[in-house]
């Protein structure tokens, strides 16, 4: 048998619901894993307790100051003698991720992912990649960074679809299919959206997710990402990618073969085996969630998605098609636009028809097209995403407040 190889593996955002379970997984497998990094926001007492239960050499947050930290630590700590590197302010997710660890575990939520996703990638790093944005905003510049196989989809569609990829030649398959719960509002009309509020958004069926992601899968403008994540990560073009309505969430996603094979993955709608396999892969790890129980009769159903009530799929189609930095200004446009839900100015079906004027605003006074923008920049692409902002800002009337890229959550 040969030796078990231990990876160091770096965590950002690891108070959120990602960082948690991978955090839970590294624990379960002492043998496999050391912590080398922890980042999070601004959740100092969890951070100080998972930074004293791993002993991470280096611990970094985003907001706060070192002192506080540090005391936050030292109070939790049954070793005094542990004393790790405190990094702290809007740089120190991206210290944490380019610092060299075997793996690095980007589970950010936002743009802001995107400087710690390159500095993963320049330090060599394998990048298990939980924040989809940053790819979908960087694009170019990510896949550009990118050696082959660095990058490992944690996404549970994603690690799916790369699950079921082996099964068969790249030259080989016709189609992917990417599954979706269709969120808390499955089955509603358009004019049945129009009254829901921030607690209904919330209360996703299958997964408890943060603010935004559980509403993006309200929305399905998480389902539009993950329609971008997948062309770019897979190489398919948009005619290829399909999204079909799964609201037992048992099938993670599916890869169509040429010969009329499928291929499909399945499991408990829960993230631990993605996670797992990101800091694994390619790899299997041993345990790492109870398996489907097929002598219990259950149902599985299947719906195609309606674009009527929920268009942020198709609006996502089209920006990734339009390439430069489209992808960009959607996710930036829509990240104030959630907040806004949130706070009370707008109603839901306010929130993608905002990002959609802001995606069309987006060719430019001066008769550019954002296509034709320079999207192979952090500057660039950070100047479009701080122009979708203030164009959302400006549609929405009022001061809607989120993180630009920089930090961390």
């Amino acid at each position: 048998m040969a030796p078990v190889t231990v990876r160091s593996v770096a965590v950002l955002g690891s108070t959120g619901s990602i960082g948690t379970q991978a955090l839970e997984v590294v624990a379960a497998h002492p043998d496999r894993f050391t912590v080398a990094a922890l980042s999070a926001g601004g959740n100092t007492a969890l951070l100080a307790q998972q930074a004293a239960a791993t002993r991470a050499p280096l611990v970094a947050a985003a907001r706060g100051s070192v002192e506080e930290l540090r005391s936050a630590i030292a109070a939790v700590a049954e070793d005094p003698s542990y004393r790790p590197e405190v990094v702290v302010g809007e740089d120190a997710a991206t210290e944490a991720a380019g610092r060299g660890a075997d793996v690095v575990l980007n589970g950010i939520t936002g743009s802001i992912g995107l400087r710690p996703t390159l500095a993963a990638l320049s330090a060599g790093s394998v990048l298990a990649l939980a924040n989809k944005e940053s790819l979908i905003v960087g694009g170019p510049l990510v896949q550009v960074a990118a050696a082959p196989g660095q990058i490992v989809p944690v996404d549970s569609e994603h690690s799916a679809i790369a699950q079921a990829l082996r099964g068969g030649r790249a030259e080989e398959v016709r189609r992917l299919v990417v599954t979706a719960s269709g969120g808390p509002f499955r089955g509603r009309t358009r004019a049945e959206l129009a009254d829901v509020t921030p607690e209904q958004a919330l209360a996703h069926p299958n997964f408890s997710m943060g603010r935004v992601i559980t509403t993006n899968s309200a929305t399905l403008v998480n389902k539009g990402l993950e329609v971008i994540e997948a062309h770019l990560l897979f190489d398919v073009p948009f005619d290829r990618i399909d999204v079909v309505v799964h609201p037992q969430q048992q099938i993670h996603s599916m890869v169509e073969f040429h010969d009329g094979s499928t291929i499909a993955q399945l499991g408990p709608p829960r993230m631990l085996v993605p996670i797992g396999l990101g800091l694994s892969w390619p790899e299997r790890l041993e345990d790492v969630d109870v398996p489907c129980d097929w002598s219990r009769a259950q149902s599985w159903e299947f719906h195609p998605l309606d674009d009527d009530a929920f268009p942020a799929v198709r609006l996502a189609r089209q920006v990734g098609e339009a390439g430069g930095t489209f992808p960009a200004v959607y996710n930036a446009a829509n990240e104030v636009c959630v907040d806004a839900f949130h706070d009370g100015h707008i109603g839901f079906l306010d929130i993608v028809d905002t990002v959609q004027r802001v995606v069309e605003a987006h060719n430019g006074g001066d008769g550019r097209r954002g296509s034709e923008l320079d999207a192979s920049s952090v500057e660039s692409v950070l100047a479009a995403d701080r122009w979708a902002r203030e164009s959302a800002r400006g549609l929405l009337g009022g001061p809607h407040t989120t993180q630009t890229p920089g930090g961390s959550r």
